[in-house]
């Protein structure tokens, strides 16, 4: 089709734009290289498959925005088939009479399914460009009060203008070439809809129509060479990096485990984020694979209650920041600001309440939470910036091994009168019960730790307890930022529960439960960990536990975000209240996109940042949406916090832990 001087221009151009493209890749490339760590690609084997599915069907995004998710996958389908359509029209405009797939079943198929998506993206994209630009949906703002890179408030609008306009530009000239071609040649029923456009066209001369169809090539073709390098610079190059991101983040036990700090190596001067560069190799690409949705700004509990924090914010400035010191970055030299001078300011670093909401709906596998907590602990371990109600907490753990600075003498005074015995007087125990530091110390926690005592010993079961030698597993420590105090804690009780061997732990804090089972292989410690709901539900499913069903009273379950989302114990819970005749409720955020109490991330330990309210009212709120008049929970820093707010928001709702609901129901 084209003739010899196009074909020298293609080439050139296909030259030029190939050799742009390849300096900017070669920057991300180093800019990437530039943080902490190697990729494994030994992961790349099995982890291909379901990241071939995630990447074609789209999976993450369907459990938000359906309508949005529909035209989305439209725009996404029909350029992932156009990497095939671009191709067989170029080899059809080099190669005379040449029929890209030949003239049988295969390539009428071809034809067709590529008429059917170009219309289905260019209708997509329309749609999305009309809600951006023209209904301006809120879902796609930042609130002025939080940081954001200055570029990118405008930044983002016209890099989704060009990139929208080039999608609906680059299909709507292949259509256009496409239909004066059957005007030229005859229309193809395999193609209606290129066909029905011919028709306008069948009226003009050849020569006419021979102009349409190669005006169509070259803005089909061109636009592509010409908008490639950008697309580099732009947030859609997360149709490549999205793919890496999934084949290749770091292996962990839990979605919320973090990572070990080597303190032992005198070599190592950094701990924590201050600059970019001490991040992990993948957490800057997070920057680049982050498409710029605000999934994760809707799902934080922080934003949604008028807090400064946006975790899209901080992925969406460290990009700004990688275009805008691209050059010094990839040369190697230090970052001109630190980390809370450009991505994320201190009040917004405090206020996270670490859920991990962020990092589970993402639909590109970005984890900002990690950044958050790498930044913490800069801020505690090197610049000793901690607020002053962590530092008591700290202490409290520290000197009494618990951040309610409860000596250990107290700490079996819960479980007077009820028989409960230490592992020195039943070293054989079936299951070994970290009973945990709140439901030991804090008053309303004590309640369900004297209920699952009854209820174990209802059932016949065999347990012990540490007593005196418990302590705080060190899961506020950690996600406070003081790491330090953290390897402490964790070592010593590592080298406790290794000389003790049990068989099996039993916990009532998720919290507890996570640290213990996916934060202690860390440090050599290797259990079987159960929460208690999960517990019981094997003890009434094995005939164990006898319960009998109490009032119908419309119960609503609180996933607690390290139950539900981090370990995603989600089912065991509900099947209990439902053998209790609970009738179930559930809140619009439920099950693994559960809501936080506010307590997470050791926000139970100071006060909560400024905002328009309080995450635990919020949640009390949600569950008075659903008419809830009890709300159960698994978690003491969940009964703790949402007791409180149902006191003053909802005083009629009582806030239960689900092992008092069966407590109560006990035969």
């Amino acid at each position: 089709m084209l003739t010899l001087p196009e074909k020298i221009v293609f080439f050139l151009a296909a030259a030029a734009s190939g050799y742009a493209a390849i300096r900017v890749a070669e920057r991300v490339v180093r800019i990437i290289a530039r943080g902490h760590g190697r990729p494994d690609w030994s992961l790349i084997p099995k982890r291909l498959l379901p990241t071939g599915i995630k990447a074609v069907a789209l999976t993450p995004t369907w459990r938000r925005r359906l309508l949005v998710s529909v035209l989305h996958a439209l725009v996404v389908w029909a350029f992932m088939f156009y990497l095939l359509v671009n191709i067989g029209d170029v080899l059809e405009a080099l190669l005379p009479n040449f029929v890209f797939l030949g003239e049988g079943l295969i390539g009428n198929g071809y034809r067709m399914v590529a008429d059917g998506l170009t219309v289905a993206g260019i209708s997509g994209m329309l749609a999305l460009l009309l809600r951006r630009f023209v209904f301006r949906a809120k879902e796609l703002t930042t609130r002025e009060s939080t940081l954001l890179h200055p570029k990118a408030r405008a930044g983002i609008r016209r890099d989704s203008l060009i990139v929208g306009l080039f999608i609906v530009f680059h299909l709507g000239g292949r259509f256009l070439g496409n239909s004066f071609k059957l005007a030229l040649h005859g229309v193809d029923p395999w193609q209606p809809f290129s066909s029905a456009a011919a028709q306008v066209w069948t009226g003009l001369s050849p020569l006419a129509q021979t102009i349409g169809e190669h005006v169509g090539f070259w803005l089909a073709i061109g636009l592509i060479m010409a908008f490639f390098p950008y697309f580099l610079y732009s947030k859609h190059i997360h149709i490549f990096m999205a793919p890496l991101n999934f084949l290749l983040r770091p292996e962990r036990t839990a979605p919320g485990a973090l990572d070990k700090l080597n303190f032992d190596d005198n070599t190592i001067e950094q701990f924590g984020a201050t600059r970019v560069e001490d991040f992990a190799w993948n957490q800057i690409l997070d920057g680049y694979a982050c498409i710029m949705c605000n999934r994760c700004q809707d799902a934080c509990p922080a934003y949604n209650t008028g807090k400064v924090l946006s975790p899209a914010a901080l992925e969406i400035n460290k990009r700004y920041f990688f275009n805008q010191e691209g050059a010094r970055l990839a040369a190697g030299e230090a970052s001109s600001q630190t980390l809370l001078e450009f991505a994320i300011t201190e009040e917004a670093v405090l206020a996270c309440t670490a859920c991990g909401a962020c990092t589970e709906i993402c639909p590109v596998g970005n984890d900002p939470m990690r950044d958050i907590m790498d930044i913490r602990r800069s801020m505690v371990l090197m610049e000793d910036k901690a607020p002053a109600q962590w530092q008591t907490a700290f202490r409290g753990m520290e000197r009494s091994m618990n951040p309610w600075n409860v000596p250990p003498t107290e700490r079996m005074k819960w479980a007077e009168g009820l028989n409960v015995q230490t592992v020195e007087q039943n070293p054989d125990a079936e299951v070994l019960w970290w009973v945990g530091c709140a439901p030991a110390t804090d008053p309303r926690a004590q309640n369900t730790a004297q209920a699952l005592a009854k209820v174990l010993h209802a059932a016949g079961v065999s347990f012990a307890v540490l007593g005196q030698n418990e302590q705080c597993t060190g899961d506020s420590a950690r996600r406070a930022g003081n790491e330090f105090l953290f390897n402490e804690l964790a070592t010593a009780n590592v080298e406790i529960l290794n000389e003790v061997a049990p068989k099996r732990i039993l916990t009532t804090c998720p919290h507890c439960m996570h640290t213990l089972k996916n934060e202690y292989p860390q440090f050599g410690g290797n259990y079987e960990v159960v929460h208690h709901t999960s517990f019981i539900d094997e003890l009434i499913n094995g005939g164990r536990l006898k319960v009998k069903a109490g009032e119908d009273t419309q119960t609503a379950m609180h996933d607690p975000c390290y139950l539900g989302r981090q370990n995603d114990v989600v089912i065991e819970p509900r099947n209990v209240l439902n053998v209790v005749n609970a009738d179930l409720v559930e809140m619009a955020k439920t099950k693994k996109q559960s809501f936080c109490c506010g307590a997470g991330g050791a926000q139970m330990w100071k006060e909560e940042e400024h905002g328009t309210t309080r995450v635990n009212s919020e949640r009390i709120r949600q569950a008075q949406e659903v008419g809830a008049d009890t709300l159960a929970v698994g978690c003491p820093y969940c009964m703790i916090m949402l007791s409180d707010a149902a006191k003053t928001d909802a005083p009629q709702m009582r806030v239960r832990d689900v092992v008092e609901i069966v407590f109560d129901n006990l035969e």
